[in-house]
């Protein structure tokens, strides 16, 4: 697929990274880590924000208004079950999570996986001039923490296991931009890209996210890797199985 633009938007969870590592790998770490976190940061600055969204996420004023009944601490942690049993990517949540998976990723107990055709390619879009983002659910911290600390094995990583592909990228933008199934969206991440949307490609394999993008102005292509749950209509999308069949040109 040809694409002559200025940047490329990319989504996380079965775009660069298999879903399967996101649900067997990252999602049980936070939940198993809840209770632990919750106990040994309770009142630390970026816990007691993650909190303050959650209870504001679930219709309240303010945390310590929704705590005025029962204990604060039992109310973000049951709440934040719900929200993961349920799988809302919630605000509040995606923060507490990336808060859980950075105790992770320092102590090297998680290492992010992304597919084998993404070095290659986004180090082949840099030198050809392009701009390169990310669009997740996932909070902005969890996306630099996942990227900061990727199994590697060629020359991107330093020590052939672990490395960082956050030199890549020059933004990040999560939910608190906006829905990612909402065209109001990605017309707020051109904005601020400060790129005509036409020049922006998005890639994800969630077709109600490319046509949002579409509906933006956004070039698109759906992303079909293996693991991903089968299409059954790509909606007039292009598709890709691998990066490698995109064919990049910066515009001048």
């Amino acid at each position: 697929m040809p694409f002559a633009g200025r940047g490329i938007l990319l989504d996380i969870e079965g775009t660069t990274s298999a879903i399967a590592y996101v649900y067997d790998v990252m999602f049980p770490y936070a939940r198993t880590g809840l209770d632990g976190y919750l106990e040994s940061h309770w009142g630390e600055a970026p816990l007691a924000e993650a909190s303050e969204q959650i209870a504001q996420d679930a219709g309240h004023e303010s945390l310590a208004a929704w705590s005025q009944t029962g204990d604060a601490q039992q109310r973000v942690r049951d709440e934040a079950i719900r929200l993961m049993d349920a799988d809302i990517k919630a605000t509040g949540l995606k923060q507490l999570q990336g808060l859980i998976w950075e105790a992770g990723f320092k102590s090297g107990e998680l290492r992010a996986h992304v597919f084998p055709d993404v070095p290659p390619a986004l180090r082949a879009w840099q030198v050809a001039g392009m701009d390169l983002r990310i669009y997740s659910s996932g909070s902005v911290h969890a996306q630099q923490l996942f990227f900061g600390h990727v199994d590697l094995d060629d020359e991107s990583s330093k020590d052939g296991k672990s490395g960082s592909l956050l030199p890549y990228f020059s933004g990040h933008y999560d939910t608190t931009t906006g829905p990612k199934r909402e065209a109001a969206s990605y017309k707020k991440i051109a904005d601020d890209w400060q790129l005509p949307a036409a020049d922006v490609l998005f890639l994800s394999d969630v077709v109600a996210e490319v046509d949002a993008a579409r509906e933006a102005g956004m070039a698109t292509s759906l992303v079909l890797r293996d693991g991903n749950a089968p299409v059954e209509d790509v909606n007039g999308h292009a598709t890709i199985r691998s990066f490698d069949e995109l064919t990049i040109t910066a515009l001048a």
